[in-house]
């Protein structure tokens, strides 16, 4: 029996056709950690990229059935609690709770859609607070639901704090206030009987991201299911959603959302990447391509499709190093394995997101020759021209020469090259989209320059 059949969590929401939230998205949360996601479905919304349409509550006796249904079956670690719709769900699923005995339960207590439209009524919220809250290991609101479910109006820290004990007083074992919704830097705000605790991070967009709420509830009870501590689920969880924050794409033409799924992605693209650039040092091996290779030797850089950090690109630790016409490796490649490349990957796809493939070859008159005769894509920067303030920043010369490089031409070319500076050797940074795409222009080079020789 696979681990994941041993590790099932339930999430109680609406459907969102958009998506990007409600039980689509937790489901994909749910996945995400390696966890079996069931469900019951409370009501139907019809949304899209620019907000919710409509919605249609579920007869009570529906969602009854299918609470039935799962309770009868093989008991879950954890369940989530997400839109509701109205006081008779509410009364009926506390109801229920209550019969399955389940103990790892977190609310988010949709009340308000992130374009306006409530999702809960006003009777639906007083039997929130009365019958379901009490139940809850920890409860998720954000600043709007915080003040539906405190009747604080909150304005400042102190407030917050407020709201979160008159929370606390429904009979909620935690409360979690996030602060996405706060300006500034977002801080999360956590409170249980005994502890408080703020959750900080960077603001990582100025835009709202349609999802964020209910698929960080939903990886908090992943972390739940899978038997961490809740303050550790919590920790997690914040992590994760920052990954996918700065993964957000739009799949309409209104707001952007997150897809949970974007760490499995990633981690594929990871090993892909690994494969892919091991293959290309074996072509350049079997090519003997060593007369490429620059005093300082040389290295090769794949970014990830998503990369804002130096852990995000592909390198070899230590370079490429050459002997004669071959070339050899001392290490494997590694995310993160070069500072010096990312650099210039990073800068690159600041500018063309979609060319994430750099190395660097040395320079020399005919190599630049046989570049314009491939009709490559050329521009340069000077080193001379370089800002003080730069050259004492350890890592920056690249980064700016590198930007100087592409504003020059207009977009980001096939080559950049420089005719280097005091203890800086010349050099030939080749670009392309892909592992793939940079071993052709490599091996092209190559073996026109091997004709001169």
């Amino acid at each position: 029996m696979s681990q994941q059949t041993n590790n099932i969590v339930l999430t109680v929401a609406g459907s969102d056709s958009g998506g990007g939230a409600g039980i689509q998205a937790d489901l994909k949360t749910f996945s995400a950690f390696g966890l079996f996601g069931k469900t019951i479905i409370t009501s139907v919304t019809s949304q899209n990229s620019f907000g919710v349409q409509s919605s249609y509550d579920l007869p009570v006796s529906v969602i009854e059935d299918q609470f039935q249904a799962i309770i009868q079956d093989k008991k879950c670690k954890a369940i989530k609690i997400g839109m509701l719709g109205n006081e008779k769900t509410v009364l009926m699923v506390t109801r229920m709770i209550k019969k399955s005995r389940l103990k790892k339960i977190v609310i988010d207590p949709v009340v308000i859609s992130s374009s306006g439209k409530r999702l809960l009524t006003k009777n639906g919220i007083d039997a929130l607070k009365e019958n379901l809250l009490p139940l809850a290991a920890l409860v998720t609101p954000n600043i709007k639901e915080a003040e539906l479910l405190s009747g604080i109006k909150i304005k400042n820290p102190s407030d917050r704090k407020k709201a979160a004990k008159a929370i606390l007083k429904t009979g909620a074992r935690a409360v979690l206030i996030t602060g996405g919704h706060l300006k500034g830097d977002p801080e999360d705000l956590y409170l249980d009987g005994k502890n408080m605790h703020v959750f900080s991070s960077k603001r990582l967009t100025k835009i709202d991201i349609h999802g964020t709420g209910c698929v960080f509830s939903a990886a908090i009870t992943a972390g739940l299911a899978k038997g961490i501590s809740l303050l550790a689920a919590i920790q997690n969880a914040k992590k994760y959603i920052g990954e996918i924050i700065l993964a957000a794409f739009t799949p309409g033409n209104g707001l952007p959302c997150v897809d949970p799924t974007t760490v499995i992605y990633k981690e594929r693209e990871k090993l892909q990447g690994i494969c892919e650039l091991n293959n290309a040092l074996e072509l350049f091996k079997k090519e003997r391509i060593g007369n490429l290779i620059p005093e300082v030797q040389t290295n090769i850089g794949l970014g990830l499709s998503n990369a804002t950090k130096h852990e995000d690109v592909l390198a070899i630790p230590g370079r490429i190093i050459k002997n004669g016409e071959d070339i050899f490796t001392g290490a494997q490649p590694q995310f993160g394995g070069s500072r010096h490349v990312a650099n210039i990957v990073l800068t690159v796809m600041q500018y063309d997101h979609e060319k994430r493939a750099v190395m660097n070859i040395k320079y020399t008159d005919t190599l630049l020759k046989i570049c314009k005769k491939l009709k490559f894509k050329i521009s340069s920067f000077d080193r001379a021209k370089e800002p003080k303030y730069i050259r004492a920043l350890e890592g920056s010369s690249l980064e700016w020469g590198t930007e100087k490089a592409i504003i020059r031409y207009g977009s980001v070319p096939d080559i950049i090259y420089d005719l280097g500076g005091i203890r800086k050797e010349e050099m030939i940074r080749v670009i392309a989209k892909d592992i793939g795409s940079l071993v052709k222009k490599i091996l092209a080079i190559h073996r026109l320059y091997k004709r001169y020789l």
